[in-house]
């Protein structure tokens, strides 16, 4: 069947006419955050430059992209026509009259619609395997850099075992086929879910230890809400069914935990051997404050400038990551959009225009990019306070 297709000035106005919900959304939230900047704390003062702003502008593409991918997206991303099978950019679906504006792959699925869909793995995967680094980070690197001592050694040892072990060789072993089909990766995940429970149980414990009213509820919710996540997360037993991941996220959201939390610790225990020599620190000892309350609420607040510009970088570390392992085919499943996997499918056809690579390519580089000019914001704002 002879395809028709649309010319290339076209292909870019349907690029564009698509993301018209993201546009809008963006439009909604940039303005009113730029006009209420001075009252929206450290992220108001993202705006103040052009750098922040471009940041901000670039991730919220793609948050919104990923919110909004079912309605921007023309077709499924794994949906397959024969007739579009290596099709051009431009070329139309003769069935739906819809167009595949960056064409199709060698399983004849849309390009543009897979690396749209493809937004939604990395936006969950990223930042969430990031939050429990940093869970595990902050909650073994207080105690290792406020006591010093054997605690120290022990953590730093342990921390510098992973550490010292290759990446790669390491991301190879824990996400290679069949390691799900053993305990290792469940049993991984069942003790860093721990980790949030376990701080924020602590964190609202040292707080309103005073106030009865208030710890046992904070206490009942955080073990309430973190038990269910817990269970749906690492049993896969959600009784709502609402919770739960597919096996080849765990493994690798497991992985990119368990190689991001020793650097992490790091920071957060030079963090805390310089701040804990601070006047404040000895004025709550003196008020006769417990040790860990002087790690969760004078210490940690004052390191959150560098962490929160960690957690930047390491977004992005991992989405880099998580297209490595699309690439070379580890990990996730074969037919998943995810930007790597993509990147991998469409690397052995050859054509003009717009190779159906360089969209997914493009999206990747972009939201590192994205991260990247958030990360230097946000270190120029922390070095100003």
């Amino acid at each position: 069947m002879q395809l028709e297709y649309i010319g290339a000035f076209q292909v870019v106005l349907g690029v564009l006419a698509r993301f018209w919900p993201v546009w809008l959304a963006m439009a909604i939230v940039l303005v009113a955050s730029f006009n209420f900047r001075k009252h929206l704390g450290l992220y108001g003062q993202l705006f103040d430059s052009g750098v922040g702003i471009a940041g901000v502008g670039i991730c919220f593409f793609w948050l919104f992209t990923a919110i909004f991918a079912a309605k921007v997206a023309p077709f499924d991303p794994l949906s397959q026509i024969p007739v579009m099978k290596d099709a051009l950019p431009g070329a139309i679906e003769p069935a739906s009259k819809q167009v595949y504006l960056f064409g199709g792959d060698k399983l004849a699925r849309d390009v543009f619609s897979r690396m749209v869909f493809g937004s939604q793995i990395v936006l969950i995967i990223a930042p969430a395997a990031t939050a429990f680094a940093l869970m595990v980070g902050i909650t073994l690197g207080l105690p290792a850099g406020y006591y010093g001592g054997r605690i120290d050694s022990f953590l730093s040892f342990l921390a510098n075992l992973v550490l010292a072990f290759p990446v790669i060789l390491l991301f190879y072993l824990l996400v290679t086929p069949g390691i799900m089909d053993t305990p290792i990766p469940y049993a991984m995940a069942g003790v860093f879910f721990l980790f949030p429970i376990i701080f924020f149980s602590v964190l609202f414990y040292t707080r309103f230890k005073s106030r009865p009213e208030r710890i046992y509820l904070l206490l009942g919710l955080t073990l309430l809400l973190g038990g269910w996540v817990y269970v749906g997360l690492v049993f896969n037993a959600d009784p709502l069914g609402i919770i739960s991941i597919d096996p080849n996220q765990l493994n690798i959201f497991v992985a990119v935990v368990f190689a991001s939390s020793p650097g992490v610790f790091r920071i957060v225990r030079g963090l805390t051997m310089d701040i804990k020599t601070r006047d404040y620190v000895a004025a709550a000892q003196t008020r006769g404050e417990t040790p860990w309350y002087i790690m969760l609420w004078e210490i940690l607040p004052n390191a959150r400038g560098p962490l929160i510009v960690d957690a930047c970088l390491r977004i992005g570390y991992t989405t880099i990551l998580l297209g490595t392992l699309g690439y070379f085919g580890l990990g996730l499943a074969p037919e998943s959009p995810d930007w790597g996997t993509a990147i991998k499918d469409a690397s052995r056809l050859l054509r003009s225009f717009i190779h159906p690579a360089l969209p997914p390519t493009i999206a990747l580089m972009s939201f590192v990019l994205g991260l990247n000019l958030l990360a230097d914001a946000l270190r120029e704002q922390s070095m100003k306070d």
